[in-house]
């Protein structure tokens, strides 16, 4: 109960939710003719929704919390596990495995193989994820499936199908791993948060971040307003709430 009222609490907290509520506070005092208070608040929504849909200061805002950690280029040889965090899928049996797995989730599975084939058989994936609340395959076994496509035997695949969120997959790791070298790969803005609940759990983890969607050097703004934009500050968003969250928890 706690972890789904978790998720609806957050999904109210994000840029685009609160720019329509403020619009709405606005509306109301026009309705009972505060004109003065129903345009300031009017106004407000339309610069927060501005400003959290404005392309620079979106990918400034992103790019703060990508840029946390470097890189992997080379895995350590003595690495043996690489932990590809559960990201998000939708089961349709008449599409190839490639379209049913989003493409975040693929983006973090293909860096969880690069890394792999750099060792050559001397580490094993892991990879997690739940079902959802709607879905019937858990994330982890969709995954699974799309690693043995790309050729990974299944042999070296460790699937932890119950983990429902970054704490439960630091404590399957924790568990699989024994204080054995570990990279953990997930998207790098979440990395940050992510290596945090490592952390907590007596991992020591090598951060390999993928999917970075910031750039200051190659900014590619597609539109100075735009819906990427807003989806940027949306991602900055979950992740601010989220390290709020472990702060409470005390991790």
């Amino acid at each position: 109960m706690g972890f789904w009222l978790k998720k609806l609490i957050s999904t109210f907290l994000m840029p685009l939710p609160i720019g329509i509520l403020l619009g709405l506070v606005g509306l109301f005092y026009l309705s009972k003719a505060k004109m003065t208070q129903g345009r300031r608040w009017i106004l407000g929504s339309m610069v927060w929704l501005f400003l959290f849909s404005y392309a620079p200061f979106a990918n400034l805002l992103l790019y703060q919390i990508e840029h946390r950690y470097p890189a992997l280029q080379k895995a350590s040889p003595d690495t043996r596990y690489i932990y590809v965090l559960g990201s998000g899928h939708q089961t349709d049996k008449n599409l190839p495995i490639t379209s049913q797995v989003n493409r975040e989730a693929v983006v973090r599975l293909n860096e969880g193989i690069r890394l792999y084939r750099q060792l050559e058989g001397r580490a094993k994936l892991i990879l997690s994820g739940y079902s959802g609340l709607f879905d019937p395959t858990p994330h982890a076994l969709m995954q699974q499936e799309l690693a043995v496509t790309l050729g990974i035997p299944a042999k070296d695949i460790i699937v932890r199908p119950e983990a429902q969120d970054t704490q439960d997959e630091a404590k399957a790791a924790k568990e699989i791993s024994q204080g054995k070298p570990l990279i953990l790969v997930t998207s790098a803005y979440h990395m940050p948060r992510a290596i945090q609940w490592f952390d907590h759990a007596g991992v020591s983890a090598v951060p390999a971040p993928t999917y970075h969607q910031a750039s200051l050097k190659h900014p590619n703004y597609v539109g100075i307003l735009s819906a990427d934009a807003l989806m940027k500050s949306t991602i900055a968003f979950h992740e601010f709430l989220g390290m709020l969250w472990q702060k409470i928890k005390g991790a």
